[in-house]
């Protein structure tokens, strides 16, 4: 069973990654949406595969350069994810 405290940090983990600058990309329809916005489910189900896909991968990123997301109770949240994204944008950094 997930713990209330548990989930927090997990939707502060997504925010943060989702509004660190220099990791987040601006997510785009796909290239063959229609103009009028309607998008078969096929189409949004490949979207949510790829957003989840770079999700994944910048937490890996992330975590390469020292973030735990498993810590529960960390003291130094947030300066661990901070340094990590610093680390991560550098280009000395770790890399995919």
């Amino acid at each position: 069973m997930v713990k209330p405290h548990s989930m927090l940090i997990i939707a502060v983990t997504v925010l943060s990654i989702a509004l660190a600058p220099g990791m987040a990309t601006a997510q785009t329809s796909p290239p063959d949406a229609s103009a009028n916005g309607s998008t078969s489910k096929a189409q949004r189900k490949e979207a949510r595969k790829q957003a989840r896909a770079q999700r994944n991968a910048e937490l890996k990123k992330l975590e390469k350069n020292g973030y735990n997301p498993a810590a529960g109770n960390d003291p130094n949240y947030p300066n661990d994810i901070q340094n990590a994204e610093r680390k991560a944008a550098t280009p000395g950094g770790a890399s995919q």
